[in-house]
């Protein structure tokens, strides 16, 4: 492997010094125990663990035995030992011990650097004497092999505060010259990995599972440089769901989360990325976890019809993830609902949100008022609440599919309604040279209707121009006839100037409209900024009437 493959950047390389009788003071003596990550057991780290998956599921378990562990007798201790906080939370992961430094000083003999020994207190049928009456005890205490190797306690103290503290806290046992760790068969090639980063700053390996065994003993031992590393090469290797899945449960795994968070932001990026069209995606995600969910709706630019599908979409999976009412409206009220941009909901949804017996009614209610205050706010408002970092997650528009919509309505003396359609600047540009752009549904009178602007040719073929038509959602034989009136509003003083209106009765889903609502080319009607498009916004507004039913 190329030895600059991994090598973390910045400060000096001691790596001459690692291991070294001549460059060290201490002796540190790792003590590798058995355990069900042993290697050759299944699920163990380095063998068992081909993937991220299986990695995952390795965790998992091990944390499940761990939890019941706890409910039993504490890791047995001895008379030096060193009580290191969470890195004793969890048993047979790491003991620091000094019961063999009266050995080594009354020998005055030095040990044989990365020697494997055989435990001198296992007997010949491999059970532990003092612990013989324990079964617990002799599961966790089995040495299966001891390595010895020479350290420098200022190279390590100053890259692991753990160290720092073993080599300082004023104990007899900071003095003596030999230290004992003691780790799972699972740990030993992260550890091992660990120490010679310290030393060399690099790593020798780009393999996932083992970058993530090594990244969680650097949260042990406090090496926030190496979990950068770590971090880093991760983000550098190809992502799948799993991984990035299991990247955004990483700071719930450990101690020093800040040191990760590229990594977790590399992972919700690529979820947002490779989900952002729920439509198309909808089945798999449904199996996604919460964390990841939160991840892909975090995003601008998710894909959907509108903001109306993803209420649908968050209310199904709550509701296929969590049985219980309470944790279900838990989940929704305090980490869902938040993501979902009611400002940009139709007015029909809205009203299903406040009867929606998943949602808390105070929150509900609050989310809806908020959006019709939003709706009715003037432009620049509403532009400057998109904008600021505090409020932009909640109101900046998604890559809708259809184009959201204001809508007054009115019941007296006809049915009557006024539809608010705003297109960007740059929207408007993409048209070219024959696409569309579909508003959300509005309704009158029971009829759904859309409104939507073309970019195509005028009726000779001449040139193209800006068009806006008006069609009914309804096919069939369902017959409607309506007065409608396109206006545009061409000054920034805000007033719409009518441009055409007209009379029609709409059969089998068919659309109404202009191809040229402004008279001029497309050309013409692009570069004009000051006459159409406002603060680079063109504002347009469709008045639809039903005088009978």
């Amino acid at each position: 492997m190329d030895p600059d493959f991994s090598r973390a950047s910045g400060g000096p390389s001691f790596e001459f010094a690692f291991n070294s009788v001549n460059f060290s003071d201490r002796v540190l003596r790792i003590e590798i125990v058995a355990g069900d990550d042993a290697p050759g057991a299944k699920g163990a780290a380095g063998e068992g663990c081909s993937s991220i998956a299986d990695w995952a599921r390795h965790r998992k378990r091990r944390r499940e035995d761990l939890r019941r562990d706890k409910g039993g007798e504490g890791w047995p201790t001895s008379r030096h030992h060193f009580e290191c906080g969470k890195y004793m939370s969890e048993p047979a992961n790491i003991k620091i011990e000094a019961d063999e430094r009266d050995t080594y000083e009354e020998t005055n003999e030095e040990p044989v650097a990365m020697i494997e020994e055989s435990p001198p207190d296992i007997g010949q049928d491999g059970e532990d004497g003092e612990s013989s009456d324990s079964s617990w005890n002799m599961e966790c205490n089995q040495v299966l092999r001891v390595k010895s190797i020479y350290i420098s306690s200022a190279i390590l103290a100053a890259k692991s505060p753990f160290f720092y503290k073993l080599f300082s806290n004023g104990m007899k046992e900071s003095d003596q010259r030999h230290a004992t760790l003691r780790i799972t068969a699972s740990e030993e090639s992260a550890l091992m990995e660990l120490l010679s980063f310290i030393y060399s700053g690099k790593l020798t390996t780009n393999q996932p599972t083992l970058l993530l065994d090594i990244l969680m003993m650097s949260d042990k031992f406090e090496v926030v440089s190496c979990m950068r590393h770590c971090s880093q090469l991760l983000r550098s290797l190809p992502m799948t769901t799993e991984s990035a899945l299991l990247y955004l449960d990483l700071p719930s795994s450990i101690s020093m989360a800040a040191a990760v968070q590229p990594l977790t932001d590399a992972a919700k990026e690529f979820l947002a990325n490779k989900y952002k069209d729920l439509t198309k995606f909808q089945d798999e995600v449904m199996n996604i976890p919460l964390a990841g969910i939160e991840a892909i709706l975090c995003s601008n630019d998710l894909q959907v019809a509108s903001e109306d599908a993803v209420y649908d979409f968050v209310i199904k999976w709550a509701r296929a993830q969590y049985s219980r009412t309470e944790e279900r409206r838990e989940v929704l009220g305090t980490r869902l609902l938040p993501l979902v941009r009611f400002s940009h909901m139709t007015c029909r949804k809205l009203r299903k949100v406040l009867a929606c017996s998943d949602l808390d009614n105070e929150q509900a209610t609050k989310s809806v008022t908020d959006a019709l205050l939003y709706k009715a706010d003037a432009p620049h408002r509403q532009r400057a609440l998109a904008t600021d970092v505090l409020t932009s997650r909640k109101y900046t528009e998604r890559a809708y599919k259809y184009r959201p919509l204001k809508v007054v309505e009115f019941d007296r003396p006809y049915p009557q309604c006024i539809a608010y359609l705003d297109l960007k600047r740059e929207e408007c540009g993409r048209l070219f040279p024959s696409g569309r752009i579909y508003s959300q549904a509005f309704h009158l009178a029971g009829q759904g209707f859309f409104l939507s602007a073309h970019c195509n040719m005028d009726q000779q073929s001449a040139f193209h121009c800006f068009g806006l038509f008006l069609g009914m959602q309804e096919k069939g034989s369902t017959s409607v006839t309506v007065d409608y009136e396109f206006a545009a509003r061409t000054r920034p003083s805000g007033e719409f100037v009518s441009k055409y209106k007209g009379c029609y009765t709409f059969t089998g889903g068919k659309a109404v409209g202009y191809r040229n609502l402004f008279a001029i080319p497309w050309p013409s009607f692009m570069a004009d900024d000051s006459l159409f498009f406002i603060n680079g916004v063109l504002h347009l507004r469709a008045e639809l009437t039903i005088k009978q039913l």
